[in-house]
């Protein structure tokens, strides 16, 4: 199930967030530099780094309403910090300025925004923090500290303020946000979900109750038949549609609906065809080996109706009478997503000049059919005793109209 939040809204979360700190930010650069000037008395670089920033943030903040181009707004905003950052930590200490916590904010940022951009910007980061820290253990320096020796508890007090403002009070308080929301969309997809698989399971259910009932009234018009060869028509016919009805019943009674395991559905029929064609006799042995495969029901379904009728003959036609036999059924996923089936028995076999387009039967039709239904092969192995198929297919996965 696709989410509910859409990208222009993702989008319009992460421009909220941008734009607020651009907006915060040249605001507190233009106020760092008039507190620089007139009340700290720093007049070298720093007051004009923030001034400079906070003039330019705020031009590149309203030139976003013009072109929309967030990621530029965004890199725009991370060079000048990064660069203006850089700057006013080596001309106040070097690697000892309080401002170079700054630095940190633009990784902080960086992720916020994407995990590319996250550790681009903490590379650069790393890298900006030794330079600056080998230029402060340098012989010669060429940035020397412009801050007044009685300025610098008062700097050191706002770097750290406006640090921790920026962090817990604009990024922190927006990403909870972010959190809460996220984690209201994920509750509200998971009631969806829920419903939507229960309205799914109700449908699998009823879809199976009428087609016990299609079932129950071919059994019926069965038992009122005198001819022989109408009664099996019809008692074949209510096979099939018991073939259909098991797979709504394992979709509706397991946790996945949307794939049933196979082993098990294929055990249930081949075991009620046995007793619907040869009653409580201990002749017939089901050799059934399907490991760990399951199918959507659009592939269930006709590879289901086509094991029933491969089956039906084996129990009809190919172990006869009292006869006894074995019934080989095996499925394996092979290469290229392609699932191979062997299934066949060890009764009396036909001809090899008897096939599909030349028969009457129509169970040996139906195979045929069933397997290009599925789009796929089936050859008939005659170097084995009996009757046996070798049925090559893939997954048939329905294509689902896009709603607009």
């Amino acid at each position: 199930m696709k989410s509910t939040i859409k990208p222009t809204e993702r989008l319009a979360n992460k421009a909220r967030l941008v734009l607020r700190v651009n907006y915060f930010t040249s605001f507190f650069s233009i106020l760092f530099c008039c507190i620089c000037l007139f009340m700290l008395d720093i007049t070298q670089v720093i007051p004009w780094i923030f001034l400079s920033f906070g003039i330019l943030n705020l031009i590149n903040t309203l030139l976003y309403y013009l072109h929309k181009n967030l990621t530029l707004t965004y890199n725009i905003v991370s060079i000048m910090t990064l660069a203006g950052a850089s700057i006013i930590t080596l001309y106040s200490g070097g690697i000892n300025s309080p401002f170079i916590f700054v630095l940190a904010l633009i990784v902080v940022a960086g992720y916020v925004t994407t995990k590319k951009y996250g550790t681009l910007y903490l590379n650069l980061n790393l890298l900006i923090i030794v330079l600056i820290y080998s230029q402060s253990i340098a012989d010669f320096s060429f940035a020397t500290n412009v801050i007044p020796a009685k300025s610098k508890d008062i700097f050191a007090l706002l770097s750290v303020l406006f640090s921790v403002y920026l962090l817990g009070g604009v990024f922190g308080k927006n990403l909870l946000h972010a959190h809460h929301t996220l984690y209201k969309t994920k509750d509200k997809l998971e009631a969806k979900i829920n419903e939507k698989e229960t309205l799914l399971k109700e449908v699998h259910h009823r879809v199976k109750n009428n087609l016990q009932t299609v079932s129950s009234l071919l059994s019926l018009q069965a038992r009122n038949v005198d001819d022989i060869e109408t009664k099996t028509l019809l008692k074949n016919s209510q096979n099939r549609v018991i073939a259909m009805a098991m797979v709504h019943e394992m979709l509706y009674m397991r946790e996945d609906i949307a794939k049933i395991g196979y082993q098990s559905y294929v055990e249930e029929l081949a075991e009620y065809l046995v007793r619907s064609i040869k009653g409580t006799s201990k002749n017939i042995t089901l050799d059934i080996d399907i490991p760990n495969v399951k199918l959507n029901i659009d592939t269930a379904i006709p590879l289901g109706l086509l094991i029933n009728e491969a089956v039906t003959n084996a129990l009809k036609y190919g172990i006869v009478d009292d006869s006894q036999g074995v019934i080989f059924i095996r499925l394996r996923k092979g290469d290229f997503d392609e699932y191979v089936l062997n299934i066949g028995d060890t009764g009396v076999g036909f001809s090899e000049t008897i096939n599909h387009k030349t028969t009457k039967s129509l169970g040996l039709k139906l195979i045929h059919n069933l397997a290009r239904q599925l789009h796929g092969s089936i050859m008939r192995d005659i170097t084995k005793k009996g009757t046996h198929y070798i049925v090559k297919f893939k997954e048939i996965h329905q294509q689902i109209p896009s709603v607009a």
